[in-house]
């Protein structure tokens, strides 16, 4: 964490191990659960790993940490937001049954199947 070496990483969920990863750095990590190898990499690089009972402990009111999360915009949902499918300008992902040749495919769509909006 470039700028963060000081502060405490907490993440809710698991630290697993990533072998792409050669060299760890010194950290000081708070998480609900932690791998075998991830835990011997963590300690042999001279960092520390926490529970949250420890941290609360630390750390009582959160200062000096830095929250982690995931990206919230990955989900498969994030797909249907935005402007209505089937209007101009819009890159949102309708909701449809299949994607066969009569669903939203078909009149409307097409100036072959009566008009095209």
């Amino acid at each position: 964490m470039k700028g963060k070496e000081d502060k405490i990483a907490v993440l809710v969920g698991t630290i697993t191990d990533d072998t792409r990863l050669y060299e760890v750095s010194k950290l000081r990590v708070c998480a609900l659960k932690f791998t075998e190898t991830a835990r011997s990499r963590i300690i042999k690089a001279g960092g520390e790993c926490l529970t949250f009972d420890q941290l609360a402990l630390l750390a009582p009111t959160g200062s000096n940490t830095v929250l982690l999360r995931g990206p919230k915009l990955a989900r498969e949902s994030v797909k249907h937001f935005g402007r209505a499918p089937g209007l101009p300008h819009s890159d949102s992902k309708p909701f449809v049954r299949h994607k066969g040749r009569k669903f939203e495919k078909a009149r409307g769509r097409r100036k072959s199947c009566g008009y095209k909006a």
